[in-house]
């Protein structure tokens, strides 16, 4: 059959419009134009004859590579029509994101039934299909019908509009036979009850108006597809942050479940909330200390936790000794004030081991396991032997793993088969993996059933010993470490250590790496957060050589020639701007009474009462070393102090050509600036600001428009990214772009002119908080900083007086409604600051309901809930309370379609 293509849009000279079928960009066809503005070509395809559609998408190619593609997750659509019809004319409009794209994710509509579209006899010759995107019609028990001034389109009756199908998510289509209709006509889309088949409402704008030339038989005519418009409330909804391991009820084992997840969505619903979002859920276990409570140093990006099994949902130990054991321990874990991580994967490990050896062979012959080893095998087979093979060598770090050391996929393979010795042991983490499945799934569809969104997080990089960094190493920078620099959290940046993304190998495979993480994690979520999505614009990379974060330089980035610094004005000099200034001056002020002993042991004179770092200690990860066995606090001291000597530098060398330079993050306040010539320094601020606020941003957005609309449109679900830190100019062009959620916190403006976050002000787009596990509690932040307190008091919040010593219950429910109140698409509350507004329900301890510290590497995440879910059940005021809140704010009503006639 026949299908020919039209479409406007205006190019430039050089490019050329295709056609690219199935996301295949080897299947394309080549559009031609008189004008560089109508574009039209035709191909031979043969549609399957068994329903199954042909996608495409229109892309634009210069030279023969291909610069822009449609954007979104909908593509176009052709359904086969009936025997007659072999040729196709296609009327297009070029697509990107549909207006308030966060209508169609899945966080706001349920779970999608498919509908083939209705096929004509196949004794009609001539046919059209009006195709059009509306969201949020399924879930209200309407579907998209068409009415219109002929009547083969009801006469205008609202009692006889066609209804449409909804063929995709959100996507309507309906063939009509063209003989049937009166050429020219008027027309509308209309929602048609399913109940009444009557229209309950009317697009919003004036009648559509159809001109077509006569149709030849066999001929079918799709006209531009559009978008429907109905009289809508905007979306805003409330919801709830808190980690999974900090849930606590009655029966949980010392620490949060999938089990009390579905507890807590049960609350999150009944007091009107419409989003729980939750910290990384992926097994972190390398060292089985509580080091592994870090929840953003996985060991894969698909395995979750075997810590949030839920035991009561499994088969009962027939050994009733152990049984009680067990039992005595789990209540005994569980009246902790805080998670003692150790001990509960100590004894939940045990118990589970147990327990596999008593069902494993009912549950892995069941057909519901063998159907998740089926679809799951590509990453839960090397999942499994890795842990295997760490337990057996004691170590997560595979470079030690002997033979293994290497990931082979024949040897991995072999060592799996369940005639191998090893395969019980092997097979006990598919166990685990499948009881997790299973029940993270229930909780999730029980969550879509309650109409509650379920926000998941996506850390931006991988342990370098996980089982990613093994299996696929060419994915990785493995001689870079991954971080932030300095910011409100860390004054020294951040380093987090794990290895940076090769984006040039993950391009090749149009990132099929986050595509497949993504579409897994669609399975169980509805939304997520791409944590530090200023990762897909630049990453800040830091040498393996340092500890802290000041000597990284951000990757991809724009390194400065000598010659180019030597424009701004500043007489550059590799060999005194790219080591550490280190003076007598310095050393006996940093040092004070230690600095004869700094001076003989780590530093040797070079000349005069210049310095350089002894060869010996001349990074920071040779003082770690030397510091390792010397834990007093003055050593420790003493270690500090000679990291920030060796930070102490004006320029870095780039990482990938030497003789291309970076000026150092945040060096306005060390030495060798402050020794700089009051000209040299107004040069080098002059630089500096060129290079991290200006330089870059047509760059980054670039790089960031090359993966960013390929992961969005991966799933459906709603996108939300975390853009807190130092961000360049462009980061909000290409969030705006793709309509991806920011992120707004009072307490840290994104607007030089505040002080504090203009709560009214914010953009709907956006997701707005108190605080962040990141952060202390509004309870905790009121105490921090007195000044700070008081102008937030006085002049953001308009009282007068005394400023209160600890934030009263008023207070925190003033701050909580002024955020409900708020614009943002979303308002998603810590745990903490909920219950902040409650004198009876409020932690007394607050420094306890602290998650994490940034600045602190060695943090230890063990934060729980002190009441239990059965507990905040059974607070009918408070509960209540919050209820009433989030309905005067306008955030508990859901999307309803108005009759707009």
């Amino acid at each position: 059959m026949k299908l020919i293509f039209r479409i406007q849009y205006r190019t430039l000279w050089g490019e050329e419009v295709r056609i690219i079928f199935d996301e295949d960009e080897n299947q394309s066809v080549a559009l031609s134009t008189r004008d560089g503005v109508e574009w039209q070509g035709s191909c031979d395809y043969q549609l399957s004859p068994c329903d199954a559609p042909l996608t495409y998408r229109y892309a634009i190619y210069r030279d023969n590579s291909c610069t822009r593609k449609e954007l979104g997750a909908i593509f176009h659509i052709i359904y086969p029509g009936n025997a007659q019809q072999s040729c196709y004319i296609i009327d297009d409009c070029w697509r990107d994101l549909p207006e308030n794209n966060y209508r169609y994710s899945s966080a706001f509509n349920g779970k999608y039934t498919p509908v083939s579209p209705v096929r004509l006899n196949d004794n009609v010759g001539s046919c059209i299909t009006f195709r059009a995107l509306c969201p949020g019609l399924s879930s209200k028990e309407q579907s998209l019908g068409l009415i219109g001034s002929c009547n083969a389109l009801g006469n205008w009756e609202y009692c006889r509009p066609i209804r449409m199908r909804e063929v995709r998510p959100n996507v309507w289509q309906l063939t009509v036979d063209a003989s049937s209709l009166k050429f020219p006509f008027e027309y509308k889309f209309v929602a048609v009850s399913n109940k009444t088949g009557a229209v309950v409402a009317w697009e919003t704008r004036n009648n559509r108006i159809f001109h077509t030339q006569p149709l030849q038989r066999g001929e079918t005519y799709f006209p531009p597809e559009t978008e429907v418009f109905f009289n809508t409330r905007s979306l805003r909804v409330a919801g709830c942050a808190i980690p999974v391991f900090s849930l606590r009820s009655e029966g949980s084992f010392g620490v949060g479940d999938f089990g009390d997840l579905k507890t807590f969505i049960t609350w999150a619903s009944a007091t009107k909330q419409k989003v729980v979002q939750i910290l990384p859920i992926n097994d972190t276990t390398m060292t089985d200390t509580w080091m592994d409570s870090y929840p953003y140093n996985s060991i894969s990006i698909y395995a979750f936790h075997p810590m949030y099994i839920d035991l009561r949902q499994l088969p009962a130990l027939q050994n009733e000794k152990a049984s009680q054991m067990f039992e005595e321990q789990r209540i005994r874990l569980n009246s902790l004030p805080q998670v003692d991580y150790e001990e509960v994967n100590k004894q939940k490990r045990s118990y589970l081991r147990m327990l596999f050896k008593q069902e494993s062979e009912n549950i892995l012959t069941s057909e519901s396991f063998e159907t998740f080893f089926r679809d799951n095998k590509e990453w839960l087979i090397p999942y499994a032997a890795y842990s295997y093979l760490r337990d057996l060598n004691h170590t997560s770090d595979f470079n030690n793993w002997g033979e293994y050391s290497r990931y082979d996929k024949e040897q991995i393979q072999e060592l799996c088969n369940p005639n191998s010795t090893a395969y019980s042991k092997i097979a006990f983490y598919y166990f685990l993996q499948y009881e997790l499945h299973v029940q993270l799934l229930a909780t999730s569809d029980y969550a879509r059933s309650k109409g509650v969104i379920i926000k998941g997080d996506i850390p931006i990089g991988i342990s370098r010993t996980s089982v990613e960094a093994w299996v696929e190493p060419y994915y990785f920078n493995m001689n870079g470490q991954a971080g932030a620099p300095p910011d409100a959290f860390s004054t020294n940046g951040q380093n987090w250590g794990m290895p940076t993304y090769n984006w040039d190998v993950m391009a090749k495979d149009n990132y099929s790496w986050w595509q497949k993480r993504f579409r897994k994690m669609a399975e169980y979520f509805t939304a997520y957060r791409i944590d530090h999505i200023l990762g897909f614009f630049r990453i800040w990379e830091i040498p393996y050589h340092s500890v802290h974060g000041l000597l990284g330089q951000f990757v991809p980035s724009l390194p400065m020639s000598k010659e180019e610094i030597q424009s701004f004005g500043l007489a550059f000099s590799k060999e005194t701007m790219t080591r550490p200034f280190i003076n007598d001056y310095i050393l006996n002020t940093v040092f004070g009474e230690h600095s004869e002993e700094v001076k003989e042991t780590f530093v040797k004179r070079l000349h005069h009462d210049i310095y350089v770092m002894r060869p010996e200690f001349d990074t920071q990860r040779k003082v770690e070393a030397y510091f390792a066995d010397k834990p007093d606090a003055e050593s420790q001291d003493i270690k500090e102090k000679l990291y920030a000597l060796i930070s102490d530098v004006l320029f870095i060398p780039d990482h990938d050509n030497p003789e291309m330079y970076h000026p150092r993050i945040a060096v306005q306040n060390d030495y060798i600036f402050k020794q700089l010539r009051e000209q040299d320094q107004e040069a080098f601020n002059h630089l500096y600001n060129h290079y991290y606020y200006q330089r870059h941003n047509e760059f980054w957005y670039h790089e960031a428009m090359k993966k960013l609309p390929v992961l969005t449109q991966a799933t459906s679900m709603l996108v939300c990214g975390e853009d807190l830190g130092m961000v360049p100019d462009c980061v909000p062009w290409v969030m705006n772009q793709l309509q991806i959620l920011s992120l707004e916190i009072q307490r840290m403006p994104k607007s030089p002119a505040h002080e504090f976050g203009q709560v009214h002000e914010y953009p709907f787009q956006s997701v707005c908080t108190i605080g962040t596990h990141d952060m202390s509690t509004f309870r905790g932040w009121w105490e921090e900083d007195k000044e700070l307190t008081e102008r937030f008091y006085h002049q953001e919040l308009g009282h007068w007086g005394n400023v209160p010593e600890h934030a009263p219950e008023w207070l925190c429910e003033e701050v909580i409604r002024q955020h409900l109140e708020s614009p943002s698409m979303l308002c998603i509350l810590t745990w903490q600051d909920w219950t902040s507004m409650d004198s009876a329900l409020r932690n007394p301890d607050i420094n306890i309901e602290r998650i994490n510290v940034p600045a602190d590497p060695r943090h230890y995440w063990r934060w729980r809930m002190h009441i239990t879910l059965e507990e905040l059940m059974k607070q009918d005021e408070f509960n209540e309370y919050i209820r009433s809140m989030i309905e005067e704010s306008g955030r508990s009503v859901s999307e309803q379609t108005e009759d707009a006639e």
